[in-house]
Order: structure tokens, then sequence, then C-alpha cells
């Protein structure tokens, strides 16, 4: 089960993180987003469980507890929806009024 944590303390690692999971079960992975540019925490990751009894043990009792400070929320990751970049928001046209004559 991939699960997503979010609340993040910008101090916490990957390797802490995986170790406050491991205590229900097997861990596969422990990951913290990143910033691209920055390479500073954006404060959420995911954790990836195998066993779904555990997983659901893990997020029952670590969502709402505090992880390194910060009152963590914790429940199972929704599939990504991949939406189309337009570039510029999508707008219809340049300038102020948006491409609109007068």
């Amino acid at each position: 089960m991939n699960i997503y944590v979010g609340n993040l303390s910008r101090d916490l690692t990957e390797g802490e993180l995986k170790e406050a999971f491991e205590t229900f079960g097997t861990v596969n992975s422990a990951s913290i987003i990143k910033d691209r540019y920055t390479g500073e925490s954006r404060g959420f990751g995911f954790v990836e469980m195998p066993n779904q009894e555990e997983a659901q043990a893990a997020i029952n009792s670590l969502n709402g507890k505090s992880l390194k400070g910060r009152t963590a929320t914790v429940n199972e990751a929704r599939p990504r929806t991949d939406k189309p970049r337009t570039g510029f928001g999508g707008g219809r046209g340049r300038g102020p009024a948006g491409g609109r004559r007068y």
C-alpha cells in the first residue's frame, strides 16, 4: 500500500520516516518529496508497505501524531492525476485584456 504522509518537519529525514513506519511492519521504501530547485523538503512524502494490515495499522496509529515536532497527516495515497500543463495558465491571448478587442 502506498501511504501519503503530510505536514512533515523540514528536518525529518527519509531514514527517520522509514523508522517510524517500521514499528508497524515491513517498509519497502520511504521518500520525502523535495523541491527540484532548492533541494529542500516540500513537507510531504510517501511510504510503501507491502502488507495491507500493517499499513492500515500504521495509518491509524500515526495519523495526528507528532513526527519531529509536527502533527502528521497520514492516509492512503490517492492515484496521481496528471493534469495537462498549458505553460501560461491557459489564457486566451496576450496582454491585460486577455486578447479581447474593444
